[in-house]
């Protein structure tokens, strides 16, 4: 099987924090959430993975991955000229399938649980189609299965009046035969070719797509609550990987964290950073490396690489981007920020 990872589209509800980058790469426990796609793929037993890029910050993911030596795959990029749908940006990925069973995975999904088994008994069946669904709490947000039998019976994008909370999650599992069905798709009403039309056409046409159900947790990461939700749990299963005993935080290696610092739940503090004296860190917060953080109360937050913080305010619910500087002298009021890479704030 081969595995795509969709990497493209334009971030709008995370601006300013995608002006400079792919949404993608914004850091989640200091790894870029794409990676955790990444990982879970490549557990599944696929090591030929071709992402899709397009938009802000393309470069950025070359960068970043590679040709997939250091991750132990190798990738390919394929080049989406504009965002037209997700549908869209699998059917660029024919030449690459060659007529293999493939794996779809929205970059910006986020899943606990391994999806081999998942993988496997697509791999075994005969069906044209799995998705992975989840019940979530807002179905409106979402493309939604109707479920009757243990059958889909109809695929419906972000419906009004959904009739069911199962979601359709970033994470699909084809075969070829979704080339045709793209190739005679019809754009939606926002000129995207939508993903949960050609299932739908699908559906219609011969009746052969499965679905698996997600019970663990499973996290589209659109808007930054969404980031720092997935951010804490993410920590929280990092941690649970650890030997039993250790402190409920991981530093790396060349931190300074001073006397008279409290780390308050889940944290994880990157490479290089400096805390000083009289800081307040957690719970769920990350801090990426080389920052400094002087006499600052911080919950509930990510904060990126090479940032400067000198705030007198607790800064809560924060997303705060590379090489950002904070000096807050104002109160010791609550104060919440989402700043993009490389802002300097001076209250």
């Amino acid at each position: 099987m081969k595995g795509i990872i969709l990497h493209g589209g334009h971030g709008t509800r995370l601006r300013p924090l995608t002006h400079t980058g792919p949404k993608q790469l914004l850091p989640i426990a200091n790894k870029p959430m794409s990676e955790y796609c990444l990982d879970s793929i490549k557990e599944a037993g696929i090591d030929e993975i071709a992402i899709i890029i397009g938009g802000v910050g393309s470069n950025k993911v070359k960068e970043y991955y590679g040709n997939g030596k250091k991750f132990g795959v190798n990738i390919t990029y394929i080049e989406q000229d504009e965002p037209r749908g997700i549908a869209h940006a699998i059917s660029l990925c024919k030449k690459f399938v060659n007529n293999e069973k493939f794996l779809v995975f929205l970059g910006d999904n986020i899943i606990q649980k391994p999806i081999t088994d998942f993988v496997e008994n697509f791999k075994n069946s005969d069906y044209d189609a799995t998705v992975l669904l989840c019940e979530v709490d807002n179905p409106s947000r979402f493309g939604i299965a109707d479920i009757e039998n243990k059958k889909i019976l109809k695929i419906t994008e972000k419906p009004k009046n959904p009739s069911s909370n199962l979601a359709v999650t970033g994470i699909y599992l084809l075969t070829p035969l979704i080339f045709e069905i793209i190739d005679n798709l019809k754009p939606s009403w926002r000129n995207e070719f939508e993903i949960t039309d050609a299932l739908d056409n699908l559906l219609k046409q011969n009746n052969n797509i499965s679905y698996e159900t997600i019970t663990d947790y499973w996290k589209d990461t659109g808007t930054p609550d969404d980031i720092l939700h997935a951010n804490g749990e993410i920590i929280k299963k990092i941690l649970k990987r650890l030997e039993k005993g250790i402190e409920d935080h991981i530093v790396g290696e060349g931190t300074i964290i001073e006397s008279n610092v409290k780390i308050n739940g889940l944290v994880t503090i990157g490479e290089n950073c400096h805390i000083s004296s009289g800081s307040s860190i957690g719970p769920n917060v990350s801090v990426g490396n080389n920052t400094t953080i002087f006499a600052s109360s911080i919950e509930n937050s990510i904060i990126m690489e090479n940032c400067k913080i000198n705030s007198t305010a607790e800064i809560k619910n924060s997303i705060i981007a590379n090489n950002s500087e904070i000096t807050d002298n104002s109160s010791g009021d609550e104060k919440i920020f989402l700043l993009g890479e490389g802002s300097k704030i001076s209250l």
